[in-house]
């Protein structure tokens, strides 16, 4: 941090009415249930999806072209307002209009890591991670990032007051720097603690069913 930069903090939190809202809204859903009961659902919306998905969310995988380092991703530490805690996550982002989310994935990495996509391996179904609350949706996009020596640190491209700080992590180290991470006061996003969760599952049934 440099000396011009100061810690995040919150300066004040109040009620905000809808017909001021520049990025959320709420609305009152009425529906039946399978009991053909009258119901009643509060949700939030996103005012910004241009289409049908909102955003993606970026595995990236690290490799090296001639093997000097071992398979690895990027995770970024950003603070966010609604939890008032420095957050780490996965880079993401909001889907532009008329753009793929393979594309916004290839756009958002570089934006936010300097990092450019070799490749895009995969891109997952549609996804929800809070049904309950809100119609938020999005895609998880694998891209592949090839690398003639050890990860750099390429310029990023961050909006004005945007601040976002890259790391490099050994994927096989992942879920130890998140624990790390926690114990110093982060919090982690749970989509990254859910990849995180299912490699290191993954790694230990390989080595079990190795040994047995």
């Amino acid at each position: 941090m440099s000396q011009q930069e100061q810690l995040p903090r919150i300066v004040s939190r109040k009620s905000l009415p809808s017909d001021q809202a520049k990025w959320v809204t709420l609305k009152k859903i009425e529906w039946k249930n399978q009991d053909n009961q009258d119901k009643i659902w509060e949700v939030a919306e996103r005012t910004t999806r241009k289409g049908d998905i909102d955003a993606v969310a970026i595995v990236a995988l690290l490799e090296s072209k001639k093997a000097d380092f071992k398979p690895s991703t990027i995770i970024i530490e950003q603070y966010r307002p609604p939890v008032e805690k420095f957050v780490i996550e996965m880079p993401a982002g909001l889907i532009d209009e008329g753009e793929s989310p393979e594309a916004a994935a290839i756009r958002e990495l570089e934006e936010e890591t300097g990092y450019k996509v070799d490749e895009v391996v995969e891109s997952s179904p549609l996804l929800v991670s809070d049904p309950g609350m809100t119609n938020a949706n999005m895609k998880l996009v694998v891209v592949r990032v090839l690398l003639d020596d050890y990860p750099s640190s390429p310029k990023q491209k961050l909006d004005e007051g945007e601040h976002i700080v890259r790391r490099v992590v050994e994927l096989d180290s992942l879920m130890d720097e998140l624990r790390a991470y926690e114990k110093r006061g982060f919090v982690i996003d749970a989509r990254l603690s859910h990849f995180a969760s299912g490699w290191e599952l993954a790694n230990k049934f390989s080595k079990a069913a190795k040994s047995s």
